[in-house]
């Protein structure tokens, strides 16, 4: 089907695209993205980085132009989606109206873990998620006060380099024994670590937070044991929550995210479903993955606006991811889970450019590429192409 009424739930990087690639595949009747937020649909990534530090506008952000939704008669709408009926093909609004459809596409994307703990709630506490979030965040912050950052992922250490950047003396609690533990290998880990330390951020690792304490608002953070940090802010960094409940209680398969096929069906076949939301098995690593990254998302919305088309276009990309911290852009490419073995070109206990490479049985599975971009095309094509790698040849300084 080409015609008809297409809605798109979530104006996000993948609502965005898919909102494009419907016209692109021939999509000749209504494309509506609906959307919570009062902003074009536009970039999450640079949040923590560009957009907090004050180096980006809200409207450089935007993915596209306001005028190329008018161009291609796509009608943004602001609204939230409270309940899908599938018997009627329809969907319900909050304010109660009901909008038909003929395909329907879920990009609910995720929200922020939220951290269950006394105290949580008192200003001064802040997530960081939407460019509302940054804006709130921005407000609170002045060179010289104190903030303290729950959580030491990409997010955390992204926040804390805008933040030092903006003179703030920060302070970084993460509960695991390392930064970053659970998606890099240890060398990576302690390379961060020492990053930050040199740029003045506090590092503390196995820092278990209890509560959030202050008199009407946030002025310290409570570790177990009773120590107690000060804090003139206080930033939650812990993961992602998938916004699943629509699918869910539609009665659609949900497993830590909308259940998709290779062409992004659900189990409902007039409803597709891609992004932060979405789990798709990718038989290179034998399970379903929930990839939170823009590359997937867009991957995963141009398979779904395909098959709203009637057409087939599996999701065939290899997940990729990219960090900016200061001077230093990290770029991913694979998913290192199961990896038994790591190779490293360059010293991360000395430089500030070096690639580490996750190896399986002998076979590449992931790299992490640290201001190393030529290290980074050569692992994607290994990878997408299922080359075999020579340790010799991965341990060879980089090119000049």
């Amino acid at each position: 089907m080409t015609s008809g009424r297409a809605l798109i739930v979530g104006a996000s990087h993948a609502g965005a695209q898919l909102a494009a690639s419907l016209r692109q595949e021939g999509w000749a009747g209504e494309v509506v993205v609906i959307g919570d937020e009062a902003a074009l649909p536009y970039q999450r990534p640079p949040l923590s980085k560009a957009y907090l530090a004050g180096k980006s506008s809200l409207e450089e952000l935007a993915i596209r132009k306001a005028e190329f939704y008018d161009k291609q008669k796509i009608r943004l709408l602001r609204a939230t989606v409270t309940e899908i009926d599938r018997a009627a093909g329809e969907v319900v609004l909050s304010d109660g109206e009901t909008l038909a459809y003929d395909g329907l596409a879920l990009c609910t994307g995720g929200r922020a873990r939220p951290l269950a703990i006394p105290g949580i709630d008192l200003p001064g506490v802040f997530y960081l998620r939407t460019f509302a979030d940054v804006e709130a965040i921005r407000e609170a912050t002045a060179s010289g006060r104190r903030a303290v950052i729950v959580g030491g992922g990409y997010i955390g250490l992204e926040t804390a380099a805008s933040l030092r950047a903006l003179g703030l003396e920060v302070t970084v609690l993460e509960a695991a024994e390392r930064v970053l533990e659970r998606v890099t290998a240890a060398e990576v880990s302690m390379f961060y670590e020492r990053i930050h330390r040199d740029a003045g951020v506090v590092v503390r690792t196995g820092a278990l937070v209890e509560a959030v304490a202050g008199d009407g608002r946030a002025g310290e953070v409570v570790l177990a044991g009773g120590e107690r940090i000060p804090a003139d802010l206080v930033i939650v960094g812990v993961g992602l929550v998938p916004n699943t409940e629509l699918a869910s209680e539609a009665g659609l398969q949900v497993e830590d995210g909308v259940v998709i096929d290779d062409f992004a069906s659900t189990s409902d076949p007039k409803i597709v479903a891609a992004g932060d939301c979405a789990i798709h098995y990718i038989s290179r690593y034998g399970r379903r993955v929930r990839l939170e990254a823009v590359p997937s998302a867009g991957e995963q919305a141009k398979a779904a606006a395909a098959t709203l088309c009637g057409k087939e276009r599996p999701i065939s990309a290899l997940p990729w991811f990219w960090s900016d911290q200061y001077d230093l852009k990290l770029q991913i490419a694979g998913l290192n889970t199961g990896y038994d073995e790591i190779v490293l070109s360059g010293d991360p206990a000395r430089d500030r450019d070096f690639t580490c490479y996750y190896l399986q049985r002998g076979r590449l599975l992931a790299a992490d590429c640290v201001n190393r971009p030529r290290d980074f095309m050569k692992a994607k094509r290994t990878l997408g192409q299922g080359l075999d790698v020579d340790r010799a040849e991965l341990q060879r300084p980089a090119a000049s």
